[in-house]
């Protein structure tokens, strides 16, 4: 494999959401990694191949983690072919194993990122073919080795990508709705709301149960990577270490608790969506931590104790309102007359109709959901009259 520095520590790059990078690189510190750098959708630091591990087990709003192995300069095809070739690919890979490589292109003479993990995927096979007589076989879904290949002013980054699948895919949704929420969003929502894992936790739109399913795996100090069924890229390194993996998956078996530690309650008022939300949750085995209620969001009431009210109501794009406005301003009343002492964030994609919630946000936070450019707005929902005669327009 890649040389390591004498105490076992190597660069390790992680993928994010565009607006999570602050909670990645929080996660990154609770698991001791060092010289942690935020990036655009992405989190540099340090570790050891412990801390790799636990990072793909551990990372609510990773995506990918990366383990950088070679930077060089390509100006151009024949030197990006020169460059690669000039790596001893049997370090990495096998000529029996599956590879595929993703490439990213940016403000580069090379306009195409097809192009030139087409080119990158030349220069491999030719170098073993030229050594063994036999080449290794790309597979684009279920390679043994990810390459990851980053490009930007002509500078290229090759990683090797531990994670294999996309650690959003958790692995505990058995349905969702037309609209489900990405799993690292929800949980970059739930990291970015500051919720304190202890007092009420309340999502009055839950649709299939995502926000209210990472809610209480952070509260029950659950390991999102323990619900996933596919293997890690790791697995098929050839520094591959069976044992440690094994320590650190029943270190995470051990810290899991699933004795409620905080009220957790979502509402739904299609039974549908309460349904499948029920059965993620009990694929999750949570059903004995998280209420799930068939009810109009308008006619219900928050727990008694302070706590934080998280949502993703419809923004007309993918789920369509009859009468966005007005199911804007319901929202609004709702958190206004019925969640005092609460505080609310309210991911939208339409802030025309988000202006129609008549409180004034305290913070706006921009993500995306999917393609959709979205804010996340809080509301800061203060008790009795303190705010009487002093109503806000969102703006």
């Amino acid at each position: 494999m890649a040389k390591q520095k004498p105490n076992g520590n190597f660069n390790i790059t992680v993928t994010t959401l565009a607006g999570l990078e602050e909670v990645l690189a929080g996660e990154l510190r609770a698991l001791d990694m060092e010289y942690i750098k935020v990036g655009t959708r992405a989190v540099t630091c340090s570790g050891n191949l412990r801390q790799l591990y636990e990072a793909n087990l551990w990372c609510r709003t990773a995506i990918r983690v990366l383990k950088p192995f070679r930077n060089f300069k390509a100006r151009d095809e024949n030197d990006l072919y020169a460059q690669v070739q000039k790596i001893n690919w049997s370090e990495y890979l096998d000529v029996k194993q599956t590879f595929a490589i993703s490439a990213a292109v940016s403000h580069s003479t090379f306009e195409h990122s097809l192009f030139v993990a087409q080119l990158t995927k030349d220069a491999i096979v030719d170098q073993f073919r030229k050594a063994t007589g036999e080449r290794p076989s790309v597979d684009l879904v279920h390679p043994d080795i990810r390459l990851n290949l980053h490009m930007h002013e002509n500078i290229v980054t090759l990683s090797l990508d531990s994670s294999g699948d996309s650690l959003h895919r958790r692995g505990y949704r058995l349905q969702t709705n037309v609209a489900p929420l990405n799993e690292v969003l929800a949980a970059g929502m739930i990291g970015l709301s500051g919720w304190d894992k202890k007092s009420p936790f309340v999502d009055p739109m839950c649709g299939s149960g995502t926000l209210l399913i990472e809610a209480a795996m952070m509260a029950q100090n659950i390991a999102p990577g323990l619900y996933r069924r596919d293997p890690y890229g790791f697995e098929k390194w050839k520094d591959y270490d069976a044992g440690l993996f094994e320590m650190v998956w029943k270190t995470a078996e051990v810290k899991a608790s699933f004795e409620p530690r905080a009220t957790i309650l979502g509402y739904d008022i299609d039974p549908d969506y309460v349904e499948a939300a029920r059965n993620n949750i009990e694929n999750a085995g949570l059903e004995n931590v998280i209420k799930v209620e068939e009810a109009d969001f308008f006619k219900t009431s928050a727990p008694e104790e302070p706590g934080v009210v998280v949502m993703n109501p419809p923004y007309n794009e993918r789920i369509l309102s009859d009468d966005i406005n007005l199911l804007y301003k319901n929202i609004g009343d709702t958190l206004k007359n019925n969640y005092q002492g609460y505080d609310a964030f309210v991911l939208t994609g339409n802030l025309e109709a988000a202006k129609n919630v008549g409180l004034k946000a305290s913070r706006r936070i921009p993500l995306y959901n999917g393609p959709i450019e979205c804010r996340l707005l809080k509301y800061e929902l203060y008790r009795g009259s303190r705010r009487s005669g002093e109503e806000h327009t969102e703006s």
